[in-house]
């Protein structure tokens, strides 16, 4: 397996996305590949990498925790500057839920901003743990220096509509609900649409996104 996976556009691309997993599941999944693919076909051109722990369990198989978010930024950096020279700008980092959240604390560095971060990008943000509304992970997307785009499922355990609704933010933060979705985006059969429709959804708003930033 590559150290980085790209889904580039057939065409000039118009941003690029640099996207890390989640907490639980590599960079090669049925969400981050159809949500990268999509990207892709509206000119965004995505690059998934993956952190050391995950890179290790594909090598013996042993299923290892992550380490705490905060102890990942570093592996972050060191993916951005690996891309960095292919990067078409605006440069964007982000990521599936714990990928989010540590793209979020990357942003939030003077760093990251003088490396051309534009933007971040975070699908399924883990605002809490599951059952724990009161533990809010609400710093690093107050402490951003630079705008944010969040694909949330109206119903994710980790922060549905009705809790965020109350939560204050810093800077812009841009919130797209996806009508009946968990933490992977994915509506119930009775809400009347499918995960593909959602993944689109998703992917469109990061074209809005990016050409906002352009």
């Amino acid at each position: 397996m590559p150290s980085h996976l790209w889904n580039r556009p057939e065409g000039p691309a118009r941003a690029t996305l640099l996207l890390a997993h989640g907490a639980g599941a590599p960079m090669d999944t049925a969400f981050m590949t159809g949500f990268a693919e999509r990207a892709a076909a509206r000119g965004i051109a995505v690059a998934r990498f993956e952190f050391a722990y995950m890179a290790g369990r594909r090598e013996d198989g042993r299923k290892r925790p992550p380490p705490r978010a905060d102890k990942l930024i570093g592996e972050f950096e060191a993916a951005l500057e690996a891309i960095r020279r292919e990067a078409v700008a605006p440069l964007l980092v982000g990521g599936k839920s714990m990928g989010g959240r540590v793209a979020a604390m990357l942003a939030g560095t003077d760093a990251a901003i003088e490396t051309g971060v534009k933007g971040v990008v975070c699908l399924g943000y883990p605002f809490h743990p599951p059952g724990k509304p009161e533990k809010t992970r609400l710093e690093p997307l107050r402490k951003l220096k630079c705008p944010a785009l969040i694909c949330q499922g109206e119903r994710d355990p980790f922060g549905g509509r009705e809790e965020v609704a109350g939560y204050e933010f810093g800077p812009p933060v841009t919130l797209r609900w996806m009508t009946d979705g968990n933490h992977d985006l994915a509506p119930r059969k009775a809400a009347g649409t499918t995960s593909e429709a959602t993944l689109d959804i998703a992917a469109e708003a990061l074209a809005e996104f990016a050409m906002g930033l352009a």
